[in-house]
């Protein structure tokens, strides 16, 4: 075999072995599944597995995921919870799911962060192996009703039955208290918010909503998501570890969070009374 063949033969191995663009596994690296794909002129309609894009600011710190966690605030009140500029608070609804909320704690574990993990008291009953994992590893627990209900279509005794039979299930499960709550649908009620804080639990609202729950690709779940949190600076992130797209996207959005010098802040219950609810009380 000739000189010439042999280094045509070299030269085509070479390229071969570097191929980029393949679909990435389950098991996949953040570096393999976040790298940087040629530009190719026909789109391609990309799937919950699928790289997430970005910004050429963050593809150099894939290999540096730490340093974007941010301080604890201990919240006995909504009054407690305010945020700095450039602050965030991840907060995950409806779960836990088998295979969903496992790779999205790996995920927060990988960046040194916490989440609120706000469950539906029924989801919590059937895998409870996996909600008892999200509270020792160390994440915020909250409840999100009992069967993820519209408060505002029941009557105040029934949506109170519902609120109370969410956080028994969800307390039970992973043998935490449960001091944080979320309104299905955000459909709220002055009564039922003044009754929740009552009893002990501080209402999560939202600032950014990632709209995680339409049928999106991966990028276009963490592109709105920043796009949103550029505009208003700081606030409570709001997505679902139920979707596979949630759980493909969240390296990227935590590494963009990172580039653009964002914290990841840390929510505590506190059994303390606020300087709000003090006030009143005297």
């Amino acid at each position: 075999m000739s000189a010439r063949v042999l280094c045509a033969i070299a030269s085509l191995a070479c390229l071969l072995s570097s191929c980029a663009g393949r679909p990435v596994s389950e098991g996949g690296t953040l570096i393999s599944s976040f790298a940087a794909a040629p530009a190719i002129d026909t789109p391609v309609k990309k799937g919950p597995q699928d790289p997430v894009a970005l910004t050429p600011v963050a593809w150099g710190r894939l290999n540096n995921p730490a340093g974007l966690s941010g301080r604890t605030i201990e919240v006995a009140s909504i009054a407690d919870l305010k945020l700095r500029d450039k602050e965030v608070v991840l907060t995950f609804d409806d779960g836990p799911m088998p295979k969903k909320t496992e790779r999205i704690l790996a995920t927060l574990d990988e960046f040194g962060v916490k989440g609120t993990f706000l469950m539906v008291g029924e989801m919590a009953k059937a895998h409870p192996d996996i909600a008892k994992l999200v509270a020792r590893s160390g994440h915020t627990i909250g409840s999100h009703t009992y069967r993820h209900a519209n408060l505002r279509s029941l009557s105040f005794d029934a949506a109170v039955e519902e609120i109370e039979k969410g956080k028994l299930a969800v307390s039970h499960a992973t043998n935490e208290e449960v001091g944080f709550f979320r309104f299905p649908y955000l459909a709220d009620s002055s009564r039922l918010r003044s009754w929740v804080a009552a009893n002990g639990m501080v209402v999560l609202d939202v600032q950014i909503d990632s709209k995680d729950y339409f049928s999106d690709s991966p990028a276009a779940v963490a592109t709105r998501t920043m796009n949103a949190l550029r505009n208003h600076g700081r606030g409570i992130i709001l997505l679902h570890d139920i979707h596979n797209r949630t759980a493909a996207m969240l390296p990227a959005l935590l590494t963009q969070l990172k580039a653009e010098g964002y914290k990841v802040v840390n929510l505590q219950h506190s059994h303390k009374p606020s300087l709000l609810m003090a006030s009143l009380a005297n």
